[in-house]
């Protein structure tokens, strides 16, 4: 695959098809192949490229510059974007969500739309209600599970944790063992991405500002943080539709990808060709 260097990292994408840029941000623990069954949907009229976000896949690791925060990651994002030269239809799951947020608040002349697969702005729960409170402080035990299997050396441990909270018990057990030392090892990663996504200062009135017309998908089964997040965006975003996925958890695009992959094609054809 195809890499670039920004900020004195190097950057793994994959690259298919031409036309209009759609650019696909992955979810913690993932890499950029998680997006391969929309990426054959969308290649034969866009451009589709998909980054490794710092740490998996064959990008560099967080080089330990100071504390992590949404703002690195973006900053790498943000980098390769405007290398592209025209903006870019969006596309974010989970922590690349995240990451996607704060590109269209901070830098939103780099999009002409957006669209978000349960976000994990785990910040937001601050600003909201008890049961925002119940669900910071539900994700918050989870990210120190993580921070004490990491601390100890327990990765397998750690990952279990994070795996079976996100796709329900036994997911871990049920992942073939080579895959699970592969994804154990990316657990320093997953730590840093807590530590991101609880503490980025940001709050929900500042996503007010976002013009791109957006598209927030959610499972109708996620983890409370999840659903609470996307209640909250849906009040806070003024060009935004909403889609509830059926029986779908917080990993929709892997175990619902048709119906997912079908409400994004649908998003992003209808603002081709739209000036920014």
């Amino acid at each position: 695959m195809p890499r670039i260097e920004i900020y004195g990292s190097s950057v793994e994408y994959h690259e298919q098809g031409s036309g209009e840029p759609v650019v696909l941000l992955h979810s913690t623990g993932a890499s950029n192949s998680q997006w391969r069954p929309l990426m054959e949907r969308l290649s034969p009229r866009f451009r589709v490229i998909a980054p490794d976000l710092y740490g998996y896949g064959g990008t560099s690791p967080w080089p330990g510059r100071g504390a992590f925060c949404l703002a690195h990651e973006a900053a790498v994002v943000a980098a390769f974007l405007e290398r592209l030269d025209e903006p870019v239809h969006l596309v974010g799951h989970s922590y690349g969500g995240a990451v996607a947020l704060r590109l269209a608040r901070l830098r939103g002349e780099l999009l002409c739309s957006l669209a978000v697969i349960e976000p994990v702005a785990f910040h937001l729960l601050r600003c909201g209600d008890q049961a925002d409170a119940s669900a910071l402080e539900e994700i918050t035990e989870i990210a120190d599970a993580v921070a004490r299997a990491l601390a100890c050396g327990d990765y397998t441990g750690g990952f279990r944790q994070f795996v079976d909270y996100w796709s329900g018990p036994g997911t871990w057990a049920g992942i073939p063992g080579a895959k699970r030392d592969a994804l154990a090892a990316r657990l320093t990663k997953v730590a840093l991405d807590f530590h991101a996504t609880l503490n980025e200062p940001a709050r929900l009135e500042d996503f007010r500002t976002i013009t791109a017309p957006a598209l927030l998908i959610g499972g109708e089964r996620s983890a409370l943080p999840a659903r609470r997040i996307c209640r909250l965006l849906a009040r806070a975003l003024p060009e935004l539709r909403t889609k509830t996925i059926e029986g779908a958890g917080h990993m929709a695009p892997l175990t619902h990808p048709g119906e997912v992959n079908e409400a994004l094609v649908a998003h992003i054809t209808a603002h081709a060709g739209v000036p920014a």
